[in-house]
């Protein structure tokens, strides 16, 4: 069976973790391939709501396989603490599985992400502060701590020292903080290593198993296209690719495996942090987008920017991961607007109209939106099941988009609950 990947179309924050719980529930096996818990997936099932940060979003359902990639980086203390959380809840985690080959987050990743953008001031990027991109960082430099070193004690502390010499350096005498012990570190570690050790497998080889047992694998990103390390709004982006593309790399399958891309997009566009944003609104409309979406981050709780959806930049993303579906999230919170925006275009400082990406960070900073005014709706659509139920202007807004982004829109989101839903649609 081929792989499905599912991939944030915009800044993060679109709605994924309900895609991935409304595909999981028919797959064997979801995997997660990049980031760490700097990004969160909130999901509604019934009257519980869940947020999850590391664990993949198909661990709500028994019996399904739920991996946690060579791609992800991972700090023990959090995801020891979502899986007691989940455990507590009486959710199982008996289908966790960790890949040895993922790299840890260590308590000096995390202080020195803090003092890295304290120290920057107002050219911060806005990160969490998890430590997130130190952490990529060693791994690039290849003194990174991996899953697996939680096994071998001895080789943890000679890593930990290795690490340290010039992060304790760097912190001391750059950022004035204290050092660190590898032995202090390491002796932190050890509940979260017995805790972690039962999980703890050769995760590409499970994943290679279940595809070739035909089994239906979902493969689920963190963050979203616009935030990608390489193809990003830099330097306002993530530490790792969060594309289509990355998902072979950060699980360790062959990309021939993979054949079902679908893109995730709100009906309009948010951010968190900082960076460039083209069709911010920094008015009424922009503050019921917030409110109506209750646009707060999952993970941080931070205000989210609003916006009108902006075409521009999804057409980008579809052409990076090259998306054969797309999803269309939050459509009722346009609700009662009198008309909706979209982007279709940019304008640049020298007044010249692009309807592709700009490629140069000088020019995209200095564009502006270009807007397609179409009719609003005013009808409650949080009880609509099919496409013929939507209100026509919504169902013109719908089809404007697919017909812009020249992908089809499968599956459409009506309100917040796990099935509010308009599924299997062509537009």
């Amino acid at each position: 069976m081929p792989a499905t990947v599912v991939v944030g179309a915009q800044w993060g924050d679109e709605g994924k973790g309900k895609v991935v719980d409304l595909l999981a529930e028919h797959s064997d096996l979801v995997a997660r391939y990049q980031g760490g818990n700097n990004a969160g997936h909130t999901i509604v099932a019934g009257n519980e709501t869940y947020k999850l940060h590391l664990v993949p979003s198909g661990v709500l359902y028994p019996g399904t396989l739920c991996v946690i990639g060579t791609g992800t980086v991972v700090d023990p203390g959090a995801l020891v603490t979502e899986i007691d959380a989940l455990e507590s809840r009486g959710i199982s985690l008996d289908g966790l599985r960790l890949s040895g080959n993922a790299h840890l987050i260590m308590p000096y990743h995390v202080a020195l992400d803090g003092a890295s953008e304290m120290r920057l001031g107002k050219f911060s990027i806005g990160t969490t502060r998890r430590g997130i991109g130190p952490c990529y960082q060693d791994k690039a430099s290849r003194i990174g701590i991996r899953a697996q070193d939680l096994l071998d004690p001895k080789i943890l502390v000679r890593k930990l020292e290795i690490a340290l010499e010039l992060k304790n350096d760097i912190m001391e005498k750059i950022y004035g903080l204290a050092r660190m012990s590898a032995q202090e570190i390491a002796d932190g570690l050890i509940p979260y290593a017995t805790r972690l050790a039962p999980f703890i497998s050769d995760t590409s080889l499970l994943v290679d198993t279940a595809l070739r047992n035909g089994q239906n694998v979902l493969l689920e990103g963190a963050q979203g296209t616009m935030l990608d390390l390489d193809h990003g709004t830099y330097p306002f982006v993530t530490s790792s690719n969060p594309i289509a593309g990355a998902a072979s790399v950060g699980i360790g399958i062959g990309p021939t495996r993979i054949t079902r891309v679908l893109g995730v997009s709100k009906a309009y566009t948010t951010r968190v942090g900082e960076g460039p944003f083209p069709t911010e609104l920094d008015d009424a409309d922009g503050q019921r987008m917030l409110e109506r979406g209750n646009e707060f981050g999952t993970t941080t709780g931070r205000q989210r920017r609003c916006g009108w959806i902006d075409l521009v930049a999804l057409r980008y993303a579809a052409r990076l991961s090259g998306f054969t579906e797309l999803a269309l999230t939050k459509l009722d919170v346009l609700s009662g607007f009198e008309r909706v925006r979209i982007c279709d275009a940019y304008r640049t400082r020298e007044g010249d109209l692009l309807r592709d990406f700009p490629y140069h960070q000088t020019v995209f900073h200095g564009c502006t939106p270009v807007y397609h005014d179409l009719p609003g709706w005013d009808d409650d659509i949080t009880e609509c099941r099919d496409l013929k139920s939507l209100p026509t202007a919504a169902r013109t807004y719908v089809e404007t988009i697919a017909e812009a982004v020249e992908v089809p829109i499968t599956l459409i989101g009506t309100g917040q609950g796990r099935h509010q839903v308009i599924d299997t649609v062509e537009v």
